[in-house]
């Protein structure tokens, strides 16, 4: 790999409200810091380890260690998530719901499956700019436009254009928002607690992202850190510190990625394409997948790397994978197998090397 930054992958199906273990931080060592200062590793760090060199040993320490990877996320990279408003109202139409809170207002359109809802209510899937997947029939779904650009936006309209959230975290916080108003509209006839959240390219890593932080319930070709802070929105200003010395992070993409543990998360990998790493993304889901082997639900993570397609299609060949996630998530099927973890090893001649990039030994947290 050219660094230890890792990359994220193309499509993201990231549980958001799922039944899934109760995890009860241990609130001793639970104390986070937005920055660890003098901190300095060439390899993965390790998720089972705190900031104070305390091993994770159980699962309810497993929601502890989240606490903290999610505050340096935010410190070095993500910037600022703000919790809700203190006010907003809803209103819910045929036409799709709305909410309103000072100083503007946004409204989401659903669609919505035929037929008479179930007993239990549709279950959403909300998608960043438009479904980049299948979407299975009795799941209802929910597009928005993401911002381009940090600092514009009703986010922003809300804490000021100098905000340190980055557009993706910006993101995040309006996922929140609609959810929030799905909660308050009983109407809208909508399972709160089975929503997932999806996306493509820029929009797999703002999914991610959400699935991260809404918790209700290396080929020679690619694009470096130095490249993607040029994108502009992305990330927050504060990662510019950053993209020349990479291992002064004291946390890496794995991580953010095994946030969304215990809920469900999918995520696709297309190899054609170099300039997205598909390497870095095998490493990255590779060791996060530790964690869910840790907490004993390693079915609940799904990773599947094909080439042969263009950027964001959705080759037929990966519906039997993605209809098995909605079918045990969202459809109310736990029994259905999925158990999809694999590459077609198409890394440019380059290989992926465990046991150089992960020095630690997965723990039993179940």
């Amino acid at each position: 790999m050219a660094s230890r930054f890792i990359a994220l992958s193309l499509f993201v199906l990231s549980a958001l409200a799922l039944p899934s273990p109760q995890l009860a931080p241990r609130q001793a060592a639970c104390a986070t810091s937005s920055t660890l200062p003098g901190y300095n590793n060439t390899i993965l760090p390790n998720p089972f380890q705190f900031d104070d060199g305390t091993p994770v040993t159980t699962a309810d320490d497993w929601a502890c260690r989240r606490s903290q990877i999610a505050a340096l996320v935010q410190g070095y990279e993500a910037g600022y998530l703000p919790p809700a408003p203190p006010v907003v109202t809803t209103t819910f139409s045929e036409s799709g719901s709305t909410g309103t809170l000072p100083p503007g207002s946004f409204s989401n359109n659903i669609t919505y499956p035929s037929g008479t809802a179930p007993a239990s209510e549709w279950p959403l899937v909300i998608a960043y700019d438009a479904l980049s997947i299948p979407v299975p029939d009795g799941v209802s779904d929910n597009s928005w436009t993401s911002v381009l650009h940090r600092g514009v936006g009703l986010f922003y309209d809300l804490y000021g254009s100098n905000a340190t959230a980055s557009a993706m975290t910006a993101w995040v916080w309006g996922v929140s928002r609609i959810i929030a108003a799905l909660e308050q509209t009983p109407a809208a006839n909508i399972n709160t607690a089975k929503i997932a959240v999806t996306g493509c390219s820029r929009d797999g890593k703002g999914a991610l992202m959400a699935g991260a932080y809404e918790t209700r319930d290396s080929g020679d070709a690619v694009q470096q850190a130095t490249e993607i802070v040029t994108e502009d929105p992305w990330f927050s200003a504060n990662f510019n510190n950053y993209v020349y010395n990479i291992s002064e992070l004291p946390y890496d993409h794995h991580e953010l990625a095994a946030m969304v543990a215990p809920r469900g998360l999918l995520s696709y990998e297309n190899t054609e394409i170099e300039w997205l790493s598909p390497l870095s993304a095998w490493g990255c889901m590779s060791a996060a997948h530790s964690v869910y082997e840790a907490l004993g639900i390693s079915d609940y993570h799904g990773f599947v790397q094909v080439g042969n397609h263009s950027h964001c299609y959705f080759p037929t060949s990966l519906e039997d994978s993605l209809y098995a996630f909605f079918d045990k998530f969202l459809l109310d099927k736990p029994d259905t197998n999925t158990d999809y973890f694999s590459t077609n090893y198409a890394f440019n001649g380059t290989v992926f090397n465990p046991s150089y990039w992960i020095n630690w030994t997965t723990p039993d947290l179940s």
